[in-house]
């Protein structure tokens, strides 16, 4: 008798090993909430928001609810390899972009 042949598992696509996360925070020289885009070395996009966040509240207080239709805290999008090797981004680190759109970091079918 011929053994069965085991059909082998799925693969799931590879994470993304980073993220680009746009927070709205309210600071003191700006009339009212700024997007600040973040860039975030966690896979798990959720990870990822908290750790924007907890970046973004060293800048001023964080958006507590949509301003102009925009989400406080938005994963904009996923961070290939070679954009975290550009953005010379370390295990775990984050770092601010600035508030101007990050096009140089938004992978092109993301947004």
């Amino acid at each position: 008798m011929v053994p069965a042949m085991r059909t082998p598992p799925p693969t799931l696509p590879p994470k993304a090993p980073g993220w680009v996360i746009g927070v709205m925070i309210e600071t003191p020289d700006a009339p009212g909430p700024q997007r600040h885009f973040f860039a975030v070395d966690r896979a798990d996009r959720a990870e990822a928001e908290w750790k924007a966040v907890d970046a973004a509240s060293l800048l001023g207080a964080v958006a507590t609810s949509p301003v102009k239709g925009l989400e406080p805290v938005h994963a904009v999008s996923e961070l290939t390899a070679m954009a975290m090797r550009n953005l010379a981004l370390g295990r775990g680190q984050v770092k601010l972009l600035g508030t101007r759109w990050p096009r140089r970091w938004v992978s092109a079918g993301s947004v």
